[in-house]
């Protein structure tokens, strides 16, 4: 009997290369870690919706609680606005005494609520966030 050898001998095409890109670079030892990259890229993006969400959240709920002082606020005072101070913008500062409501009630970006008085479309007042991004007006603004 002759002896086989164990390595047959096989003719490839080009596209039957062995080993090729992907086994060079072992994918199968690197597939674990772009899996893990990807959960972790998917858990990221979720993180950084909720967080701008519950600051949203937050905000709504400042400006409920200071829209309740600026309500009694002005009833107390015949429908009159809250003064202006020195920068030209309504102080909040006299709305302490009228609900629970601190020196400049700020939204969860630390930054002042607005309060326009007059607001648009013949409303009393506006009562407002600049939003994350803390332009005025911008479209990220709660109201």
């Amino acid at each position: 009997m002759a002896k086989r050898r164990t390595s047959e001998r096989h003719i490839f095409f080009p596209w039957e290369r062995r080993g090729g890109l992907l086994r060079r670079i072992r994918i199968d030892q690197v597939r674990p870690f772009l899996v893990l990259l990807a959960v972790l890229s998917v858990v990221f993006l979720i993180g950084m919706r909720e967080r701008r969400a519950s600051g949203v959240r937050r905000t709504r709920a400042t400006i409920l609680t200071v829209r309740e002082a600026v309500d009694s606020y002005m009833s107390d005072h015949d429908g009159g606005c809250p003064p202006k101070d020195e920068n030209g913008t309504r102080s909040m500062g006299s709305l302490d005494k009228y609900g629970n409501v601190e020196e400049a009630p700020k939204d969860a970006w630390g930054k002042p609520l607005r309060l326009t008085c007059p607001g648009r479309d013949q409303a009393r007042y506006e009562l407002s966030s600049d939003g994350p991004d803390g332009e005025p007006g911008g479209l990220d603004r709660v109201e």
